[in-house]
């Protein structure tokens, strides 16, 4: 009994002792190392009543040590087929994103000041769909070691870089043992909270860990969005020309 409590206790400081930025960068590692992938998503946008609407979504990410580039390609319903967002992430600055609309046979270039709008109708933003880098938020120095619901979180504050941001800090709750995130809450620019997120499950392919479906809650307008990735494979083989803004037409 002795020896549990020392353990526990020995434990909890070992948690506690971390900063954030560590306990994000070891997050993000886990998820890391893919190098390339190709997933085919579906996306559910439920309104404030609890109607349904279904979308299919092709999404293509390509890893880079000067940050990620991933394609979107809309390939359901029939009036977003072909829709494509191209997003480069620059570490350290704004991310570059691009939307390809058919019906005008145009490319519109997203400002950093649009990130924050609703991505194509979904409670996700430009901002969220943007690859979350641990590099891209500063964060509060240690980390709180909290139990909820029974279970023990890594509560780790991150305030994103980006002034032109949604938000004002993210509050992520992350598994001490995995170091993979399970839920968060985001808050708006008035220190309000807008949305609560949940990782709900991640599947391991290959030795990396890959998100299988999330859950993103706007409490404010009480509508939500669930991305669900109905196949993934990783080491796919994509190459930086396939990002090139070309590819979106």
């Amino acid at each position: 009994m002795l020896k549990k409590c020392l353990f526990t206790i020995l434990f909890g400081v070992t948690l506690f002792a971390q900063s954030g930025l560590e306990v994000a960068k070891k997050s993000y590692d886990k998820l890391s190392g893919y190098k390339s992938s190709v997933s085919e998503v579906t996306m559910v946008l439920k309104n404030s009543s609890g109607d349904e609407n279904i979308r299919k979504l092709q999404i293509d990410k390509l890893e880079g040590s000067d940050g990620d580039k991933s394609l979107i390609t809309f390939l359901f319903p029939l009036d977003l087929k072909g829709t494509k967002l191209l997003s480069y992430e620059i570490i350290g600055k704004d991310d570059k994103q691009w939307l390809y609309l058919p019906s005008l046979k145009r490319v519109k270039r997203i400002s950093s000041r649009n990130r924050t709008g609703s991505f194509m109708g979904s409670e996700f933003s430009y901002e969220d769909i943007s690859s979350q880098n641990y590099k891209n938020y500063t964060y509060e120095a240690d980390v709180e070691d909290v139990e909820m619901n029974g279970k023990r979180y890594l509560k780790v504050v991150r305030i994103p870089k980006d002034k032109n941001s949604g938000y004002s800090k993210q509050i992520i709750f992350i598994d001490p043992k995995s170091y993979l995130a399970k839920f968060g809450k985001y808050y708006d620019k008035r220190g309000r909270l807008l949305k609560k997120v949940s990782f709900l499950e991640y599947v391991k392919i290959d030795g990396v860990y890959r998100i299988k479906k999330i859950y993103m809650q706007n409490v404010q307008n009480r509508k939500s969005t669930i991305l669900i990735w109905d196949k993934d494979r990783i080491n796919a083989g994509l190459k930086i020309r396939d990002f090139f803004k070309r590819a979106l037409k």
